[in-house]
């Protein structure tokens, strides 16, 4: 039994290495790198900082987002790139939170899969609910923030080269591209247009860049690496021995209804548990072939690519274990709070 559970564990974290490493967190942690190294602090803070106005911050920061398709894990080096470079905690959060729970090519799956009305109450909530997190972080850090608004003020103002942002869309392209082009298939034909994409990169890299900067710019990819890579990892074996422990007749039971229990139940399976970016929609799919809600389906489908355990122990390690805690709160009740609202207003 005990091997059982370990075997589960083991095989969670080889299939995330193998699947996930190369295609999905090695661009993001080169992304993150060169938001560091490349985008200036000044267009940050004047778009996204404590300063700026929030509706346009956070309606700038959910829209970008959403073309952004990554799963809740890859998002952390992006959006804490975006914070450590000035950008405001409300909207750092709302990207993480809008792009693994409603970018363009998960909704268009969402679509496909589980039809067109779920997938578009899919951003409507989303969207809501990223305005919600904004507002919320942003007054429960109000005063971090005031300081910091003045601390990145007295920074040194830079401005972003045409070479460099070639250079972040070269890498977002390569980020995106092997999810975009190959939607089914082998998983080593996603790692061809890794390798193209890539080498690419490296080669515009190396044409437009000294060495200086290209170190710079690996250095603060590796420090990414190394605050969250790990957390990922222990984070993922844990779910996969969670997977074995919990029985699937328990999720079936649970999850049917209109009730808010059922809702909540979703949103707490969903937030815990990793689904890689297009994963949730056959999921649950599945579990609505078995009786399960529309409502608790709807919390499942945001918070299961939006939130993980792996991603909450690389957020608590990257923003503090205060943003940490009350970004989960937050994602867990408006989860609750949509799933029951849609069970009970929208669907039939």
């Amino acid at each position: 039994m005990v091997l059982e559970i370990l075997k589960g564990g083991w095989q969670a974290l080889e299939d995330y290495v193998v699947y996930h490493v190369l295609t999905c967190l090695i661009p993001a942690f080169l992304l993150a790198g060169g938001m560091v190294s490349f985008v200036s602090k000044e267009a940050i803070i004047r778009y996204f900082g404590a300063k700026a106005k929030r509706i346009i911050s956070y309606i700038l920061a959910a829209m970008s987002s959403f073309f952004i398709a990554v799963c809740s894990c890859t998002v952390i080096p992006v959006s804490s790139s975006l914070y450590y470079q000035g950008a405001g905690v409300g909207a750092a959060f709302i990207v993480l939170w809008v792009a693994p729970a409603a970018n363009i090519l998960a909704i268009t799956y969402t679509g496909a899969i589980l039809g067109y009305d779920l997938a578009l109450i899919r951003i409507a909530a989303a969207l809501l609910m990223a305005l919600v997190v904004g507002g919320v972080m942003s007054s429960f850090f109000w005063k971090e923030e005031k300081q910091r608004s003045f601390a990145f003020e007295a920074a040194e103002k830079r401005i972003m080269k045409k070479q460099d942002v070639i250079l972040l869309l070269l890498i977002v392209a390569t980020l995106l591209a092997p999810n975009y082009l190959i939607r089914k298939g082998p998983y080593l034909h996603k790692i061809y247009i890794w390798l193209i994409g890539i080498a690419i990169v490296a080669t515009y890299a190396l044409l437009t860049k000294k060495k200086e900067e290209i170190g710079a710019w690996l250095q603060e990819s590796w420090w990414f690496v190394k605050i969250i890579f790990p957390l990922l990892l222990a984070g993922v074996f844990i779910i996969g021995l969670i997977g074995k422990i919990v029985p699937q007749s328990f999720i079936e039971r649970w999850l049917a209804g209109r009730g808010i229990l059922a809702s909540f139940l979703a949103t707490i399976i969903g937030a815990f548990s990793y689904f890689a970016t297009l994963t949730e929609a056959p999921f649950v799919d599945t579990l609505l072939k078995l009786g399960m809600g529309k409502g608790p389906a709807l919390a499942l489908l945001l918070t299961g690519p939006g939130l993980s355990l792996p991603s909450m122990l690389a957020i608590i390690r990257v923003f503090s274990f205060k943003k940490a805690i009350v970004y989960i709160i937050t994602i867990v009740i408006l989860g609750t709070l949509v799933g029951w609202l849609s069970s009970n207003l929208i669907f039939d």
